[in-house]
């Protein structure tokens, strides 16, 4: 791992065989970062995937979308192996996910930055300390060069002058951009955004947008962005999937979506009440129900 000053940092753990070798082969450069292949997963008796493919290309802002309910935030536990898919394939850098242990998993997922929907701030801590956090779990770094990667990226968010202040302290921007600037601190390859424009006021959600093309481009990473604000995804993402019944209903750049004839692209793109989405979930007869003929 990389600080901001290009030095490098040292985990905790010693490595064994198979993990250097899977540090050799994350490091080997491929076209796409991740690649999902005729995925399925099914929560109880309702099928999320029916066959997903995907291909999330290095160094590109990714948009993940579709109606609530579609599985995106599924799809990145998925990525992440929190839950594993009843069929098909994750490869991460040309790695399937499916075939390493579980040492070798959490080694991968120091690689990935997250930032969660709420931001998911230790209430406890400081802002420095919510930011230090990830750094001293995972690394064994002086506290001199600890505090000067936490204030860099603090800078880089704008918040390091609220490095003492507590989370309660914090408006809900603010508290976004601190998760981003801890999503940030192990110099991830891959950063995850669930939803990060939920909650903000129009300037705060200017400010993130701003910055997750601002952190992407800086970087060098790849960016994954779950979210259902299409005009913002339009401003920030290079490319967008949107899901829909267990598959990609509709792909490319946030023009070509924007001209794709598909009644259910327009109807997502253009937040139309009426289309392929039904209001109603599938449910018995209304009548029936409620006259109980159907429990007869």
């Amino acid at each position: 791992m990389r600080s901001a000053t290009g030095q490098q940092l040292h985990a905790t753990s010693t490595e064994w065989p198979p993990i250097a070798a899977l540090s050799t082969c994350m490091d080997q450069q491929t076209d796409n970062v991740i690649e999902i292949r005729d995925l399925d997963y099914s929560r109880g008796q309702r099928q999320i995937f029916k066959g997903l493919n995907i291909d999330i290309p290095r160094g590109k802002v990714t948009a993940v979308m579709g109606p609530s309910g579609t599985g995106k935030t599924t799809l990145l536990r998925l990525i992440t192996r929190q839950i594993r898919p009843h069929r098909g394939t994750i490869k991460i850098n040309g790695i399937d996910i499916a075939m390493l242990s579980q040492k070798e998993m959490f080694r991968m997922r120091r690689r990935f930055g997250m930032l969660f929907q709420n931001g998911a701030l230790l209430t406890d801590f400081s802002v420095f300390e919510n930011v230090a956090f990830p750094l001293r779990e995972h690394t064994r770094l002086p506290n001199r060069l600890v505090r000067h990667i936490v204030l860099t990226k603090l800078h880089a968010v704008g918040l390091r002058g609220a490095a003492d202040m507590m989370p309660s302290e914090l408006s809900g921007g603010m508290a976004r951009r601190v998760a981003l600037a801890r999503a940030m601190v192990m110099d991830p390859e891959i950063l995850i955004y669930d939803e990060p424009f939920v909650g903000l006021d129009p300037i705060s959600m200017g400010v993130i947008v701003r910055l997750v093309r601002k952190m992407n481009d800086a970087l060098g990473i790849s960016s994954i962005l779950v979210s259902h604000d299409v005009q913002e995804i339009a401003t920030v993402s290079d490319q967008s999937f949107l899901i829909s019944d267990g598959k990609v209903a509709a792909s490319g750049s946030p023009d070509e979506l924007s001209e794709t004839p598909s009644d259910l692209v327009r109807q997502f793109m253009h937040g139309m009440a009426d289309g392929p989405v039904a209001f109603h979930f599938s449910a018995p007869d209304y009548a029936e129900q409620l006259l109980g003929r159907d429990s007869e």
